[in-house]
């Protein structure tokens, strides 16, 4: 039977990460061989709103993109639509414009929209759904903290990145007998920390999800230091915090009702100064950051990327609309966006990372931390 779809758009939105072209390339290529035309909202959730569109086609503007990192249509960050912050009379104001960016989906004539990213752009995806437009999910984030899918796109890389980082760290503690601390993103959940301190061989991994006693970490490095091995490679999440403490903030804004107003950092700073004084060994504090995000993705970005983005768009053509495309079990398959948004039911509230929000974060019982445990590694626990 001929798919009912026609003509479908690409909305990239929240940080950028290694993948996002991946996912573009397979949803054109998918759409050509279903004689579907396709396009490209430029700058997210924004360009939704300005309706601003380019043409699609593996023939040029899709071509050569596989292994470039980035979006070639780039990504808005902290874009709600339907608290949008405006200027009138002079004065910042915030509205709700969600209406404009449906009716501008509706007279371009798109039968599908795919939103690439992660909780807090695909509860706008859940948001818009209910407004009448077909929506499809793309699980994108390097937090890999999208609910009901195994892994997001993008975060391969980022933990390859701190794997990368934390070998270069090892040689440089054990020459100079030093503590180096590694600080890597996350917010509320340690799925970089914790793997990449699995693949990089570090002595500590601290994560959001279990609150660290300093002295604990301390005795981990003092019982090498026991058996003649003066240096240590430790690894914390952006989100991690002590027992009892928060997390560290190094910049708050106002940005607005359902978007993430605070910037996290700081932790590793504090750490490393805790552990030098606990120990008595030089510390070092290495934050890793951006370079997380960007450049070549992995192989195994490009293959999952590619499998999303081809599975995306077969839903598109079997008229399978406002879920996401997950990946259960070693199997592609979709879940209703109702369900990725779990308890954050309120129109417009995007932010992630609230008790509403259905944020898949560390268990005790999965078997990172289990292999973590077995092999050594502390949590600060």
């Amino acid at each position: 039977m001929e798919s009912k779809v026609k003509k479908v758009a690409i909305l990239a939105n929240g940080g950028d990460v290694s993948g996002f072209n991946a996912v573009i390339r397979a949803i054109v290529k998918t759409a050509e061989r279903n004689h579907v035309e396709c396009y490209g909202f430029i700058d997210g959730y924004h360009g939704l709103l300005k309706n601003n569109y380019i043409r699609l086609s593996s023939a040029d503007t899709a071509s050569g993109i596989l292994a470039k990192g980035g979006s070639i249509i780039s990504s808005s960050t902290n874009a709600n639509v339907f608290h949008y912050k405006v200027i009138e009379d002079g004065k910042e104001v915030y509205k709700d414009l969600s209406e404009q960016c449906v009716q501008n989906v509706k007279e371009d004539g798109f039968d599908c929209i795919f939103t690439l990213g992660g909780d807090s752009t695909q509860k706008s995806a859940r948001d818009f759904s209910l407004r009448g437009i077909n929506v499809i999910g793309v699980p994108k984030t390097i937090d890999n903290d999208v609910a009901c899918t195994d892994i997001t796109f993008g975060y391969n890389t980022a933990v390859s990145v701190a794997t990368e980082a934390l070998d270069r760290l090892h040689t440089t503690a054990e020459t100079h007998d030093r503590i180096m601390v590694l600080e890597v993103m996350g917010r509320e959940a340690g799925w970089i920390a914790l793997e990449s301190a699995i693949a990089g061989g570090a002595d500590i991994a601290l994560i959001p999800e279990i609150p660290y006693d300093i002295e604990k970490a301390a005795e981990a490095i003092k019982r090498r230091q026991a058996i003649g091995k003066n240096f240590a490679v430790v690894v914390v999440s952006e989100g991690a915090f002590p027992k009892g403490g928060e997390v560290s903030v190094v910049h708050e804004r106002d940005g607005g009702k359902g978007v993430i107003n605070i910037q996290l950092g700081g932790v590793g700073e504090k750490v490393a100064e805790a552990l030098e004084k606990l120990t008595g060994l030089t510390a070092r504090c290495n934050v890793l950051g951006y370079m997380q995000r960007g450049g070549t993705p992995t192989a195994f970005d490009r293959v999952l990327s590619t499998k999303y983005g081809a599975k995306a768009m077969e839903f598109a053509v079997q008229g399978k609309f406002n879920v996401l495309t997950v990946l259960k079990d070693g199997k592609l398959d979709c879940v209703s966006l109702e369900e990725v948004v779990g308890n954050n039911k309120e129109i417009g509230a995007v932010q992630g990372g609230t008790p509403e929000s259905n944020v898949r974060v560390v268990t005790m019982d999965h078997d990172l931390v289990k292999t973590a445990r077995d092999i050594g590694i502390s949590l600060g626990d």
